[in-house]
């Protein structure tokens, strides 16, 4: 009912919604039929598509990005007494996987229109115990990667790509894993391809691909498939590893998303111009700068708001039903971060700003265009000064 003082009913608009769908449910039942449940020849196939979508000879299965980061610095032998430059604005899995390896990360600034580590930003944080540094694709923008190999191949250093965000951008040539040792991917519950739970790392190495394979099933010479079947062999255990495998279920749901990639990628583009057209014309509202367009993979949308407004802004588009979160606080300075290595606010101006500025909007393919019109029109509202939602008329 409405009268006078009633507020407007409207959708909700969640923050994400997958697009998983009937041929995923067929593909986790076929799965579900085969002797293997753990890793085999499902995770085999999901490996080779994504192998073959990136342009990479070696991709291996894992059970998160953060275990391809970690198992990333381990097979490159970086750990105690090592320095891993990490940029500030990230997910904490980032710097995390740094500590898990035993190394530590040194937090770099970002480019203040991108968001993205540069050589500018890195330059500066170099030191004669630094091993690698660690790219982060943040929101899907494809790094300067020819220039940060460039950099890091001068000073013999580790390249290690935290595309996380960042499947399909292309920036001529250069794709996730073609300009450093190895990239690493996430399969988590709000990717561009999701299994819930899940990620990868590929290279071109088949060395390090193989050592990766090895340390992500606890540093044995063989796995529980490869044994199925086959004449009694013993095996043995080489060197400490993990249980980061991916087993078949959940690879099962990766291969039919691996084939809608760019198709739902065109989709994420198209709602991400619309919303740059409308923003743009908002005073007090930013949003990173992408350029060409197939240089990103347009994981996320964020807006960069006044940082003495965030939570207000946060607070009044969830009131009006729009799904919001932020991606991300600076990681330097949360509190272990700051009580472990003694970071202060200033330390890392960018970064902090951002982290001080940004929220995350609805951004996926299955957003209708009324939706998308919604959520531009509630941000308009409420980035331009309304408290409460509009009253009906």
């Amino acid at each position: 009912m409405r009268g006078e003082g009633a507020f407007v009913k409207r959708e909700t608009v969640e923050f994400y919604r997958h697009s998983l769908g009937p041929e995923e449910r067929a593909r986790i039942l076929a799965a579900l039929d085969q002797p293997i449940l753990t890793t085999g020849q499902v995770t085999a196939e999901a490996e080779q598509a994504l192998a073959e979508y990136l342009g990479l000879r070696e991709v291996v299965c894992l059970d998160s990005c953060t275990a391809a980061l970690h198992l990333a610095l381990l097979a490159h032998d970086i750990g105690p007494g090592d320095e891993v430059i990490v940029p500030a604005m990230t997910f904490v899995a980032t710097a995390n996987a740094v500590l898990m390896a035993g190394a530590r990360p040194v937090f770099c600034d970002v480019e203040a229109a991108t968001a993205c580590m540069t050589v500018a930003t890195v330059a500066s944080r170099v030191t004669p115990r630094t091993r690698a540094i660690l790219p982060v694709h943040l929101y899907g923008r494809l790094c300067e990667m020819e220039e940060l190999h460039a950099f890091a191949r001068a000073r013999k250093l580790i390249v290690i790509e935290d595309a996380a965000h960042c499947i399909e951008a292309r920036r001529g040539r250069v794709r996730p894993g073609t300009h450093s040792h190895c990239a690493c991917f996430s399969f988590y519950a709000t990717k561009n391809i999701t299994c819930g739970e899940g990620g990868a790392l590929a290279t071109n190495d088949a060395q390090l691909a193989a050592r990766v394979r090895r340390l992500s099933q606890h540093g044995l010479t063989s796995t529980a498939a490869e044994r199925y079947g086959q004449p009694y062999k013993h095996w043995d255990m080489l060197e400490l590893g993990w249980k980061y495998n991916l087993d078949n279920i959940r690879a099962s749901l990766l291969v039919p998303q691996i084939r809608k990639l760019d198709e739902r990628w065109a989709r994420r583009r198209e709602i991400a111009a619309r919303y740059e057209e409308a923003f743009a014309r908002i005073d007090g509202l930013e949003f990173p700068r992408v350029g060409d367009p197939l240089s990103s993979a347009r994981h996320l949308f964020p807006i960069w708001v006044d940082p003495q407004r965030r939570d207000e802004v946060v607070a009044g588009l969830r009131q009006r039903g729009i799904g919001v979160t932020v991606n991300y606080r600076a990681v330097h300075l949360l509190t272990f971060y700051r009580r472990r290595f003694g970071y202060q606010p200033g330390d890392l101006p960018a970064a902090e700003l951002i982290g001080g500025r940004t929220l995350s909007l609805p951004f996926y393919p299955s957003l209708s265009d009324a939706q998308i019109e919604q959520v531009i029109a509630a941000v308009e509202e409420v980035v331009c000064g309304a408290a409460e939602p509009v009253a009906a008329t």
